[in-house]
């Protein structure tokens, strides 16, 4: 879909998260730094569970589709905000701000139905172990994920063919490091209340009806936990799920941080802040999250570097 342009704005402004030049190089080498620790960290993931025959299961498989959209996720937006950084301008285009925001709503909607289909793979596998490998299935594991991209691209579809259908006018700034859709709907100088409509009722179901899966799901986990006899049972059927409880955690708190955070639409530079948590700090943090309290990952990381470095060897 080629974004409709309303008006004669050609391009929008970002504010960023400074408009002080001398924090500018600073704010380049710390987000450079944990874009590359966020795409090489959840790249190493991704090439660990598939060179691991032994980790061809269902929690890898999700947990390697978590990292591929992690990297898509922060790649949607950091590599813009160092260019302007870089050559020093504060510019978008209309259609590229567009074209940022169906991603960036593609693939946050995207990151939070992964995680919930992981919350059921952790209540089936420790409430039904003895089914477990029937019910999560190959084919249920490929539908969930395939249901997941599905509806994420129908509402990233949605929410973005609504935001084309605003009017801009003037100088368009948005005090945002990237052009996120609260943000362009508060900016417009037409009426939003049917894009604030479809925004509020999407959050609540996209948002609401997953966070709500995951609770019941842990819910239902932690029945079964307390269920167990030995105490060495409990400690290692709560592990298994730890990892993912952590990341969840970072994940909605932030989340729900920056959208019930009352913004302004001509100062929010405290919600770009905040938006730095569950945008770039959160998927930074998945593969170590993920690598430092399991054992399989650990044992898998090391012989993908001690393969990578024999043949590294063996070219010079």
């Amino acid at each position: 879909m080629r974004p409709i342009n309303l008006t004669n704005v050609s391009e929008f402004l970002l504010l960023g998260l400074s408009e002080e030049s001398e924090l500018q190089p600073l704010i380049y080498g710390l987000f450079l730094s944990m874009y590359l620790i966020t795409v090489f960290g959840n790249l190493f993931i991704i090439l660990a569970v598939s060179s691991e025959p032994h980790l061809h299961t269902p929690m890898y498989f999700f947990l390697s589709n978590l990292s591929l959209v992690d990297i898509c996720f922060t790649s949607t937006t950091i590599p813009k905000m160092l260019w302007n950084i870089q050559t020093q301008s504060q510019a978008i285009t209309y259609e590229g701000c567009i074209i940022q925001m169906y991603f960036f709503t593609l693939f946050v909607v995207l990151d939070d139905f992964l995680l919930t289909v992981m919350a059921y793979d952790r209540f089936v596998a420790i409430c039904h172990p003895l089914h477990y490998t029937v019910i999560m299935n190959a084919w249920l594991c490929a539908l969930l994920v395939l249901g997941s991209w599905i509806i994420s691209i129908l509402d990233s579809f949605l929410q973005t063919f609504m935001v084309s259908r605003l009017s801009f006018c003037g100088v368009v700034i948005i005090p945002h490091y990237f052009c996120e859709l609260k943000q362009l709907v508060q900016v417009a100088c037409s009426d939003a209340l049917l894009n604030d409509t479809m925004l509020y009722f999407s959050a609540v179901l996209l948002g609401g009806a997953p966070l709500a899966g995951i609770l019941y799901s842990y819910s239902r986990i932690v029945s079964c936990i307390r269920g167990i006899s030995s105490s060495q049972g409990q400690y290692k059927a709560f592990s298994t799920c730890a990892s993912h409880l952590s990341v969840v955690s970072l994940f909605y708190c932030t989340c729900l941080g920056v959208y019930i955070y009352p913004a302004n639409a001509h100062s929010s530079h405290p919600s770009a802040t905040a938006s730095v948590m569950y945008t770039v700090v959160t998927p930074m943090l998945n593969p170590f999250i993920y690598s430092l309290r399991n054992k399989d990952i650990k044992r898998a990381l090391k012989a993908l570097f001690k393969t990578a470095a024999i043949k590294g060897s063996q070219l010079f």
